[in-house]
């Protein structure tokens, strides 16, 4: 088993916004290799505080495991998805939180790993599933999808502008034998894409297997659900950080957090509010923060990451 690698983005910023308190209980929803909850663990732990980590990845739980040995039974590791985050909760017998973090995206372990299938740089079987002991493979996906259903996949949650194109590639590579590697889904991508076409600073493959792993893992419903109930069982004052990596996250984290942000919403012109509406968090980020030059010159898939924050009222 290969060592787990990654490296947090925004590791100052997610301090300085979540501001762990010792004695506090503190939820990281997407564990990873325990960066950001090596961090908030060293803050929150000292006055019998709890830190919960959550991550559906084998792997990332046993090396954050390790990494966070020493707070012993301050730290709660849980092998699930953030969705049903609920449900976890209520297994740890936890009423409420102090604050609690969202790393969205694909860690660089799960990038770099051969035989994950997230990367479109190594031959690897299909794959992409987060959680490798259940669910549909990206093979599953490719290999047996109609081709309407491949395209709004692509479209969709790739953003390719050039998914009809890419589908109908797809369809028609596999009616000759099954697509079953990243390599040859790669090699069918760029001969679906006129290579006059091909972005100067962006694989050509990169859109298609991002829309193709966020519909594996259905990251989109994640997010939501998971989010709605981590600010609901925010306590009073507690803060929840996300970080976003593409458009399709960030926009979802926007519109939830401002949802919950927004009080009244009786028509002007009625004198008194009907409604009963109150703004259940203030918004703590007017616009995302982005990772700094120096940062992204030592972590160069920190450039992508904005991160959004929000304190329970």
């Amino acid at each position: 088993m290969s060592e787990f690698r990654h490296m947090s983005v925004l590791p100052d910023e997610v301090i300085s916004f979540l501001a762990p308190k010792a004695g506090g209980i503190y939820l990281d929803g997407t564990l990873g290799g325990g960066g950001h909850a090596s961090l908030i663990a060293e803050l929150c732990t000292p006055g019998n505080g709890t830190l919960i980590g959550i991550d559906q990845d084998q792997e990332a739980l046993r090396a954050a495991g390790e990494r966070l040995s020493g707070y012993g039974s301050n730290v709660m590791l849980v092998h699930g998805n953030f969705s049903a985050l609920a449900q976890h909760l209520e297994a740890l017998e936890i009423t409420a939180l102090d604050g609690f973090i969202l790393d969205l995206g694909v860690s660089s372990h799960q990038l770099d790993s051969a035989g994950r299938g997230f990367s479109f740089q190594q031959d690897a079987p299909l794959d992409m599933r987060m959680d490798s002991s259940q669910g549909e493979t990206a093979a599953d996906l490719v290999n047996s999808l109609p081709e309407q259903d491949l395209e709004r996949i692509i479209k969709e949650y790739g953003e390719e502008r050039w998914a009809r194109r890419v589908a109908a590639f797809i369809v028609k590579a596999r009616s000759e034998s099954p697509i079953t590697s990243t390599l040859q889904l790669v090699d069918v991508i760029k001969g679906a894409i006129p290579k006059a076409k091909w972005e100067e600073r962006l694989h050509p493959a990169t859109r298609t297997f991002q829309g193709l792993r966020i519909a594996v893992n259905h990251e989109l419903e994640s997010l939501e659900n998971g989010l709605r109930d981590a600010i609901d069982r925010l306590a009073p004052g507690g803060r929840g950080v996300v970080i976003s990596f593409h458009s399709l996250e960030d926009r979802i984290v926007k519109h939830i957090f401002r949802e919950y942000a927004t009080g009244c919403t009786c028509p002007r012109n009625i004198p008194v509010c009907v409604c009963g509406k109150q703004p259940r968090v203030r918004v703590l980020t007017g616009k995302p923060v982005m990772a700094t030059d120096a940062e992204i010159s030592m972590n160069p898939r920190a450039r992508s990451a904005k991160l959004r924050a929000v304190e329970k009222l």
